[in-house]
């Protein structure tokens, strides 16, 4: 009896060491498990919280940059000031060359005459009556291109001569500096960007409703601008940006989809295709300036293509994507079921029936979702397009792929090596904004057709 109660004595405590045992290893599961979690939901609010700092940096910065200071003048025609004989008309008999000599002839005189002036004058009539301000100050508060609107407008509608009209300009950057509160108002005279004089009288247009801030159009509407920076916009990279997508589009899909059908579906698994499939992927990993400096080479060099043209820039930016268009494109094969194409196949289905009526059709929202995001992808890349000289500065829309032109992450690059700091650094926000608005809305759209199309499937 004592022998047996001993036996269950000493059993019963193994078992309960083991049931310690066993407790304390769950504890320290469940422990490890939380940390894990903990660290996980840490990770993604640090990454949340600093996406989340980055929009509200960019936005802060850039929301005033799309309001700009506007100068509402009435500006006189002033025949005294004007002396210019009339717009030349047309003669019997006058053949088109002749009259577009004359009237070529009669704009060249435009040139000559005093715009400033007249800008004076409109100016000086809306400050008081007794503030006497030097020109030259005066002159520093209308942007540097007031004196060739004023003229353009009088060479649209000559008969202008001798009457009075609005007409709202461009305040220089440094109003809209002084005017939004981006430089200290305490610092001393050779510290900053207007005069004394010039300062007292942005303020008093201010106040009398002569100068108001006032929605900023021309960030959509005007191209670069190095001689009058306030009236600076983007549209001239804009439809860079739009000429290279489409390029992107172009060449990138077609190639890179029919590159993955092609070694997923039909080629013979071989050392040639194991290089290939090794290669594409290295590719992906290349940095995108390798690219750049192969497109200088090439396109350039080698085959004189124009510089800083958006049909070069969108080559680059194939040779770029492709590797990612091929890679999801095979992915997106790969995991379509054996079964389809084995039932394909049994039906009486050639090879090329089954990829294209059958494999297809159910990756196509994958395919199509890696090709947005691939162009995506491409719409921000500065550094291959530095490389084959669109950092140039245009001052024109492109009408074609061949015209030189800039993109918009070239153009964020321009402005924020502006000396005017205190000016672009919200135009660099702001130029910020519109390309990440145009690479949200493309990831929308992937998103959005990639649903529709998985719903119809």
């Amino acid at each position: 009896m004592t022998e047996l109660s001993q036996s269950n004595t000493a059993s019963r405590s193994l078992a309960a060491e083991r049931a310690r045992k066993v407790k304390a290893g769950l504890r320290r599961r469940h422990m490890t498990e939380k940390i894990f979690r903990g660290l996980g939901i840490a990770a993604i609010v640090a990454a949340l919280g600093f996406v989340a700092l980055l929009f509200t940096d960019v936005l802060s910065k850039g929301i005033p940059a799309f309001t700009q200071a506007n100068l509402h003048l009435e500006v006189a025609y002033d025949p005294a000031i004007i002396k210019l004989t009339p717009a030349p008309v047309r003669e019997v008999g006058q053949s088109d060359a002749g009259f577009e000599q004359a009237n070529l002839k009669w704009r060249s005189s435009l040139v000559l005459l005093n715009w400033n002036k007249v800008l004076e004058v409109a100016m000086r009539k809306s400050a008081p009556a007794d503030y006497d301000i030097d020109t030259r100050q005066l002159l520093t508060i209308p942007e540097t291109n007031a004196r060739h609107i004023l003229r353009e407008r009088y060479v649209e509608d000559p008969g202008l001569l001798g009457k009075t009209i609005s007409i709202d300009l461009v305040a220089s950057a440094n109003v809209d500096n002084w005017v939004k509160g981006n430089i200290d108002r305490d610092l001393p005279d050779a510290q900053q960007q207007l005069g004394a004089d010039a300062r007292a009288l942005t303020d008093f247009f201010a106040e009398n409703g002569t100068l108001t801030k006032d929605f900023a159009t021309g960030i959509f509407t005007n191209v670069d601008s190095r001689a009058a920076p306030a009236s600076a916009g983007l549209a001239g990279a804009f439809m860079g940006s739009v000429y290279m997508m489409l390029v992107v589009i172009i060449l990138a899909v077609p190639i890179g989809v029919a590159s993955a059908i092609y070694l997923e579906e039909f080629a013979k698994k071989s050392r040639l295709t194991d290089i290939i499939e090794v290669n594409i992927n290295n590719l992906a990993a290349v940095p995108s300036i390798v690219f750049g400096l192969l497109g200088a080479a090439v396109f350039i060099n080698f085959f004189h293509l124009p510089i800083s043209a958006p049909l070069v820039g969108g080559m680059v930016l194939t040779l770029m994507t492709l590797p990612t268009i091929i890679i999801a494109t095979r992915a997106a094969l790969q995991s379509v079921s054996p079964a389809l194409r084995q039932a394909a196949l049994g039906l009486g289905a050639s090879r090329t029936q089954m990829v294209f009526h059958h494999v297809l059709p159910v990756t196509f929202p994958s395919i199509l979702t890696a090709t947005i995001i691939g162009v995506a992808q491409a719409l921000g890349e500065t550094a291959p397009l530095l490389l084959i000289g669109m950092n140039a500065f245009v001052a024109s829309v492109p009408a074609s792929p061949l015209d030189q032109a800039t993109a918009l992450p070239v153009q964020i690059f321009l402005w924020n090596g502006n000396e005017n700091r205190n000016f672009f650094e919200a135009r660099t926000s702001a130029a910020i904004m519109v390309l990440l608005g145009l690479m949200i809305l493309l990831n929308a759209i992937a998103i959005f057709l990639r649903t529709r199309l998985e719903r119809r499937a």
